[in-house]
C-alpha cells in the first residue's frame, strides 16, 4: 500500500513534474512473469526515478546501509525503504554475496520484477565498472530474462555527496530483454556466469554511453583513497 501511496500519489507525480524524465524501450518490460532489471547506478536519485516511470511494481536489492544510518536521517531513509518492501542486503562478503542472491531468487519465485545495479556501488566517477556475477547467477538459475537498463543524467542532477539533486531532465532507457535460457545448468560454472555479466554490462553500456572500466568500482574507489584521493587512469574501452 505504501508503495502505490507513494508512487502514485506522493513522490511518483512529483518526480515526473520535476524531472520530466524521457522514456525509451518500455515496451521491453515484460508486462508479467518474473524478469531481472539491470542497471548502472550513478545517483542515490536512481532508486526512485526508475520505478515511478514502470507500470508494474519493482523490488531492489538495497545496500544495509539504507536501513542502518545514524539519527533522524536515517531512521526515516530505513522507514522509506521497509515500508517500500525493498531487500537489505549486507556487502561484507561472500556469504552475504549468497543471502543477497537467495533473498533475489525469492522475489523472482514470486514472479516479480527484481532491480539490480551489477556494479554493486554507486559510480563515483560518472563512468561503468566491472559487473558482478550475482545478476548472472539469479538469471540462470530462475531462468529468467534480464532486461538492461541506462540511467542517462542522474550523476549530474545527484552526484555522489550532493543531498539535494539538480532540477534538470533526465532519460531512462530499456534494452530488449536478454534471453540466457542457452546456459541453463550452468550457474555454478564460473566461466558461464562471468561472460553472461560481461554480456548485460555490454547491453548497459551500449545504451548509456558511458566510458567502461574493466575493474570493480569498489575497488577503484579503495586504490583512489589510498592514493589521497587521485583518480585512477584506466583504457578507455570502445562501445
Amino acid at each position: 500500500m505504501f508503495y502505490h501511496l507513494m508512487k502514485h500519489v506522493l513522490l511518483g507525480p512529483l518526480l515526473k513534474l520535476l524531472f520530466r524524465p524521457r522514456i525509451e524501450g518500455l515496451e521491453h518490460i515484460p508486462e508479467e512473469g518474473a524478469a531481472i532489471v539491470a542497471g548502472n547506478h550513478l545517483s542515490f536519485s536512481d532508486h526512485f526515478l526508475m520505478p515511478v516511470v514502470l507500470d508494474r511494481r519493482i523490488t531492489f536489492l538495497a545496500k544495509q546501509e539504507y536501513f542502518t544510518g545514524p539519527g533522524l536521517k536515517g531512521r526515516l531513509t530505513a522507514a522509506f525503504f521497509r515500508a517500500a518492501g525493498q531487500i537489505p542486503v549486507d556487502r561484507s562478503g561472500k556469504e552475504a554475496g549468497q543471502a543477497a542472491i537467495r533473498e533475489g531468487l525469492g522475489v523472482l519465485a514470486k514472479g516479480e520484477l527484481l532491480g539490480i545495479y551489477p556494479e554493486g556501488t554507486r559510480s563515483h566517477d560518472g563512468r561503468l565498472y566491472k559487473g558482478k556475477v550475482g545478476v548472472a547467477v539469479m538469471a540462470l538459475t530462475a531462468g529468467v530474462p534480464v532486461v538492461p537498463c541506462a540511467m542517462v543524467g542522474t550523476f549530474e542532477i545527484q552526484p555522489p555527496g550532493k543531498v539535494v539533486p539538480r532540477i534538470r531532465r533526465v532519460t531512462i532507457r530499456f534494452g530488449a530483454p536478454l534471453d540466457f535460457s542457452r546456459f541453463a545448468g550452468s550457474a555454478d560454472e564460473r566461466a558461464v556466469v562471468r561472460a553472461v555479466t560481461d554480456e548485460i554490462m555490454y547491453e548497459i553500456l551500449r545504451l548509456s554511453g558511458q566510458e567502461y572500466v574493466d575493474d570493480y568500482a569498489a575497488v577503484v574507489k579503495a586504490a583512489e583513497a589510498s592514493d589521497g584521493g587521485a583518480p585512477r587512469k584506466f583504457p578507455r574501452r570502445e562501445r
